[in-house]
Protein backbone atom coordinates (compact mmCIF):
# COMPACT_ATOMS: atom_id res chain seq x y z
CA UNK A 1 0.00 0.00 0.00
CA UNK A 2 1.24 3.46 -0.22
CA UNK A 3 0.58 6.32 1.58
CA UNK A 4 0.03 9.64 0.11
CA UNK A 5 2.77 12.33 0.34
CA UNK A 6 1.41 14.76 2.91
CA UNK A 7 4.45 16.80 2.14
CA UNK A 8 3.14 18.27 -1.56
CA UNK A 9 0.12 20.05 -0.06
CA UNK A 10 -0.26 23.46 0.59
CA UNK A 11 -2.76 24.64 2.97
CA UNK A 12 -5.87 26.55 1.31
CA UNK A 13 -5.47 30.13 1.36
CA UNK A 14 -8.08 30.84 3.56
CA UNK A 15 -6.88 28.30 5.89
CA UNK A 16 -3.84 30.45 6.27
CA UNK A 17 -5.58 33.95 6.39
CA UNK A 18 -7.92 32.12 9.18
CA UNK A 19 -4.75 30.80 11.10
CA UNK A 20 -2.96 34.46 11.03
CA UNK A 21 -6.25 35.89 12.26
CA UNK A 22 -7.04 34.10 15.21
CA UNK A 23 -3.13 34.73 15.55
CA UNK A 24 -3.72 38.39 15.45
CA UNK A 25 -6.51 38.47 17.62
CA UNK A 26 -4.50 36.08 20.51
CA UNK A 27 -1.61 38.57 20.38
CA UNK A 28 -3.74 41.76 20.02
CA UNK A 29 -6.19 39.96 23.37
CA UNK A 30 -2.75 39.17 25.73
CA UNK A 31 -1.37 43.12 24.77
CA UNK A 32 -4.55 44.53 25.45
CA UNK A 33 -4.62 42.07 28.70
CA UNK A 34 -0.77 43.27 29.60
CA UNK A 35 -1.36 46.82 28.73
CA UNK A 36 -4.74 46.62 31.74
CA UNK A 37 -2.93 45.26 34.44
CA UNK A 38 0.40 48.13 33.66
CA UNK A 39 -2.58 50.84 33.80
CA UNK A 40 -3.93 49.03 37.02
CA UNK A 41 -0.81 49.20 38.60
CA UNK A 42 -0.04 52.26 38.05
CA UNK A 43 -3.33 53.43 38.78
CA UNK A 44 -2.89 52.31 42.24
CA UNK A 45 0.40 52.95 43.07
CA UNK A 46 -0.93 56.83 42.26
CA UNK A 47 -3.88 56.38 44.70
CA UNK A 48 -0.91 55.82 47.15
CA UNK A 49 1.10 58.15 46.37
CA UNK A 50 -1.44 61.16 46.87
CA UNK A 51 -1.95 59.88 50.13
CA UNK A 52 1.99 60.43 51.15
CA UNK A 53 1.64 63.74 51.50
CA UNK A 54 -1.88 64.20 53.49
CA UNK A 55 -0.91 64.56 57.09
CA UNK A 56 1.83 67.31 56.73
CA UNK A 57 1.38 71.13 56.82
CA UNK A 58 3.98 72.38 54.46
CA UNK A 59 3.36 71.47 51.03
CA UNK A 60 5.65 68.26 49.64
CA UNK A 61 6.96 68.04 46.77
CA UNK A 62 6.43 64.03 45.77
CA UNK A 63 9.87 61.92 44.76
CA UNK A 64 10.74 61.09 41.28
CA UNK A 65 8.61 58.09 40.21
CA UNK A 66 10.10 55.90 37.91
CA UNK A 67 7.32 53.57 37.67
CA UNK A 68 5.32 54.77 34.42
CA UNK A 69 8.77 54.98 32.71
CA UNK A 70 9.88 51.55 33.76
CA UNK A 71 6.28 49.77 33.06
CA UNK A 72 5.65 51.32 29.38
CA UNK A 73 9.25 50.68 28.60
CA UNK A 74 9.16 46.97 29.92
CA UNK A 75 5.62 46.80 28.10
CA UNK A 76 7.13 48.22 24.62
CA UNK A 77 10.01 45.51 24.89
CA UNK A 78 7.77 42.64 25.32
CA UNK A 79 5.27 44.03 22.34
CA UNK A 80 8.78 44.55 20.51
CA UNK A 81 10.32 41.36 21.06
CA UNK A 82 7.07 39.38 20.12
CA UNK A 83 6.71 41.29 17.24
CA UNK A 84 10.56 40.28 16.20
CA UNK A 85 9.67 36.75 16.74
CA UNK A 86 6.22 36.88 14.62
CA UNK A 87 8.02 38.24 11.81
CA UNK A 88 10.40 35.50 12.32
CA UNK A 89 8.05 33.15 11.76
CA UNK A 90 7.21 33.81 8.79
CA UNK A 91 3.93 36.23 9.72
CA UNK A 92 4.75 40.09 8.87
CA UNK A 93 1.46 41.72 8.87
CA UNK A 94 0.80 40.66 12.56
CA UNK A 95 4.15 41.22 13.27
CA UNK A 96 4.30 44.62 11.82
CA UNK A 97 1.36 45.63 13.91
CA UNK A 98 3.02 44.47 16.93
CA UNK A 99 6.14 46.56 15.96
CA UNK A 100 3.71 49.78 15.33
CA UNK A 101 2.32 48.81 18.80
CA UNK A 102 5.89 49.07 20.12
CA UNK A 103 6.68 52.17 19.00
CA UNK A 104 3.65 54.10 20.23
CA UNK A 105 4.29 52.68 23.36
CA UNK A 106 8.07 53.36 23.37
CA UNK A 107 6.86 56.77 22.36
CA UNK A 108 4.48 56.86 25.78
CA UNK A 109 7.18 55.77 28.20
CA UNK A 110 9.87 58.50 26.59
CA UNK A 111 7.16 60.87 27.45
CA UNK A 112 6.30 59.71 30.67
CA UNK A 113 10.16 60.42 31.68
CA UNK A 114 10.44 61.83 35.02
Amino acid sequence: MDMPEHADKQPAAGTDALTAGCLLLLVLVADAAAGFLVVLLLAVRGLGRMDACAGQTAPCAPPTDWAPLLCFGALALAVGVTGILLLRLGHPFIGAVQLVLCIVLAGHALGSWP
